[in-house]
């Protein structure tokens, strides 16, 4: 094994993930870099979830919490991570072949950056081929946005704008890119596919309106945090809020709303 110059933990939350959290695991094992830890943080699963991770005893580090939804899961990984690096993967994705690799050597090798993503592609795996992780649709172009799992993160990051808002059930990761941005947080993003995002029924955000999942409050207090702060000295490094969000095929409506929200009553 090469030398790795990062040490990296991976966090998989769940919620009744029975059906894919096997092919999860293995995912991230069969990466070509090792983390040195695969956090599964179980939330409240009422199926086989717990079933199914202990069949890896302890090749991965397995926590139950009363359900509390995603942002808590998440949270609770990363209270209890002890890489110097964090990566995420929801349970129903996929990661890229060498991506972790790609992502953790990237910010190894730039100490200036806290965060390194990479494109997303939103894929579908019929019935019959869930198994097969080798064998899927592409549904869509590669596109920037703020999926937690396309990205890895300095576990410093979040000492600096803090934990995932756990009062939000939907968007809490626009929310989180929403405090890294106006803390001038550097990231980097690879022109190169990160994260194959699995379009199905049992998708959270799936059919639901913005203010459903709760875009519009969270841009109202992005504003109402800008205009408290005073004037706003963004680094040179640091993109306009678009660039750095990235824009999702059935999320282009956000910035339509963005521009709505803060357009001059007499523009």
């Amino acid at each position: 094994m090469e030398n790795q110059q990062l040490s990296v933990s991976v966090v998989i939350p769940v919620y009744n993930g029975e059906k894919f959290l096997d092919s999860a695991i293995h995912h991230v094992k069969n990466q070509n870099y090792y983390p040195i830890e695969i956090i599964v943080i179980d939330d409240g699963s009422t199926d086989n979830t717990a079933e199914v991770a202990a069949k890896f005893k302890d090749s991965i580090r397995y926590v139950y919490q009363e359900n509390s939804g995603p942002a808590a899961a998440r949270n609770h990984g990363i209270k209890i991570a002890k890489g110097d690096a964090i990566a995420f993967l929801d349970v129903d994705d996929l990661w890229s072949e060498n991506t972790l690799k790609i992502k953790a050597n990237y910010l190894a090798e730039h100490p200036s950056v806290e965060i390194v993503q990479g494109l997303i592609q939103q894929i579908k795996i019929p019935e019959t081929l869930e198994k097969n992780q080798a064998s899927f649709e592409i549904v869509s172009k590669p596109y920037q946005f703020i999926n937690l799992g396309s990205g890895i993160y300095r576990k410093s990051v979040f000492d600096k704008i803090g934990l995932l808002d756990e009062t939000l059930n939907y968007a809490e990761d626009y929310d989180w890119f929403l405090r890294a941005w106006e803390n001038n947080i550097y990231k980097v993003v690879l022109e190169r596919v990160t994260l194959f995002y699995r379009k199905h029924d049992n998708n959270m955000t799936e059919g639901k309106q913005l203010v459903e999942l709760g875009f519009v409050k969270i841009f109202k207090k992005h504003l109402d945090r800008c205009r408290k702060k005073g004037k706003f000295t963004r680094s040179p490094e640091l993109p306009a809020l678009p660039e750095y969000i990235g824009v999702a095929p059935a999320n282009k409506e956000v910035w339509k709303f963005k521009r709505e929200i803060t357009k001059k009553p007499n523009d």
